[in-house]
């Protein structure tokens, strides 16, 4: 299949400068799963890199996708020998072994990140150049010894990444939004944005999605408020999930659409698949950036517009960023009840005022008090999640919005998270209350058969 050559008359790479400059932030303690760079690693690095470019000359690329894996690996495995003999190196079964998985991963993976991807602790992957990466595990940042052979060895992989998704990254459009065959998503900056070498960042999802009783077992959210977050979506409440950059908003939207019937029909926007909704019944759309002419883009706004023709019982945006805002509140008002989208704001009436700018942003002229009149009545709960000084992910405020009074929303906050102080460790110590409202959509949760008990809002009670 492969029909290789020896490669007695192919030149090794050659090693690049893989110093790695001194850094003030401490080395991970996985050393296990990351061992530091070594004499012997780099030369097996050369090793890996030769043999892949050798195949990469010889073998029917166009075969690897018909191929299974096992068998794609068994045949590198038969032939590694003959590979190996330009290089005086000797190599042990544990080296071979990991020689193969090395040029497996080259060939149908990431390469240098295929490791960290298969991590489950490992959260956000932080590439910043060749040979400097970041991983996040516990919402800390650590540095690894993952590294790329040098910048056009990055550069590969990073059109590896965009490329299968239909996108493109050049000097003409030097940064891109991707993600992953499992939904995650990524980001990458080249040169000349880029100055120290190409940035990526891939934030990982979860293979099986975080349900709301994962996150309760996490100490996310208590059990009392997520019963009353289920009762909200089936009762159909149109829900706003407000949130910092990394504080776990996607993860609590797909969490939230796992109370939504299998009967309802649901149609997804987003600028980069990321939603992993479990329903059978639900219509994904994604946006499309400008072709190399300028030519082609397909918004979030006009995928909404698109979407109120589909018969979508409920339509949930990954996140609203300019004038989409408006059109989603035209579908909140206009029969989609239970829909859903997250914004990025630090409380819950810097939400609202985030999307009273983003209403602006859709060249339509309306008066201050008209844009806040739609907000207040498209929207009825505002979820605002945060992450700790500790890393941890929660659940810090679950409002209501009751209408208007003279020019301004009003709204109400049912539950919320009250810190009160770090420990010897650093961990915020706190816990979850009611503040003793009872909120306007229990009615509406009773008129669909949903009954939550009093006890759920006395404030004298801590949650968790």
């Amino acid at each position: 299949m492969w029909k290789i050559k020896r490669p007695e008359d192919e030149a090794p790479a050659v090693e690049a400068d893989t110093s790695v400059p001194a850094s003030p932030v401490k080395e991970a303690d996985s050393s296990i799963l990351y061992p530091q760079p070594t004499a012997r690693s780099d030369s097996l690095q050369k090793i890996r890199m030769a043999i892949h470019q050798s195949l990469l000359d010889k073998i029917n690329l166009s075969l690897l996708d018909k191929l299974p894996e096992e068998q794609i690996k068994a045949e590198i495995t038969a032939i590694l020998p003959e590979l190996l003999v330009s290089y005086d190196q000797p190599l042990n079964r544990e080296d071979r072994t990991n020689l193969v998985n090395e040029v497996m991963d080259e060939l149908l993976g990431l390469g240098p990140l295929e490791p960290l991807l298969k991590d489950e602790s490992v959260n956000d992957i932080l590439v910043n150049g060749c040979d400097i990466v970041f991983v996040e595990r516990g919402g800390k940042l650590e540095r690894v010894s993952t590294r790329f052979q040098d910048e056009k060895h990055l550069m590969r992989i990073i059109q590896k990444i965009v490329s299968a998704v239909g996108r493109r990254i050049d000097e003409s459009s030097p940064f891109v939004d991707a993600r992953l065959k499992d939904g995650s998503r990524v980001n990458a900056i080249i040169a000349p944005l880029a100055l120290d070498g190409s940035l990526l960042s891939i934030r990982k999802f979860a293979k099986v999605p975080i349900s709301m009783q994962k996150l309760v077992d996490l100490g996310s959210v208590p059990e009392p408020m997520a019963q009353v977050l289920s009762a909200i979506v089936q009762s159909r409440r149109n829900v706003l999930i407000s949130g910092g950059t990394g504080s776990g908003k996607t993860t609590m939207l797909n969490a939230l659409s796992s109370f939504i019937d299998e009967s309802e029909r649901i149609v997804t926007i987003e600028d980069s698949a990321e939603l992993q909704l479990q329903q059978i019944h639900v219509a994904r759309l994604e946006t499309r950036p400008p072709n190399i002419e300028g030519r082609g883009e397909v918004s979030q706004r006009d995928l909404v517009k698109n979407a109120l023709r589909m018969r979508p019982d409920r339509i949930i945006v990954g996140e609203v960023r300019a004038g989409e805002a408006f059109d989603m509140l035209q579908a909140m008002n206009t029969g989609h009840d239970g829909s859903m989208t997250t914004v990025h704001a630090n409380t819950s009436r810097d939400a609202l005022a985030r999307i009273e700018q983003m209403v602006g942003m859709s060249g339509i002229d309306m008066p201050q008090r008209a844009a806040r009149a739609q907000i207040a009545s498209a929207i009825n709960v505002v979820l605002q999640v945060s992450r700790l000084s500790d890393g941890r992910r929660k659940v810090t405020s679950l409002s209501e919005i009751t209408g208007m009074e003279g020019d301004t929303i009003t709204m109400q906050e049912i539950f919320r998270f009250k810190k009160e102080g770090l420990d010897e460790n650093n961990k915020v110590i706190g816990h979850h209350e009611a503040t003793g409202i009872r909120p306007k959509f229990l009615l509406d949760a009773e008129a669909y058969g949903i009954k939550m008990p009093a006890e759920l809002f006395r404030p004298e009670v801590k949650l968790s």
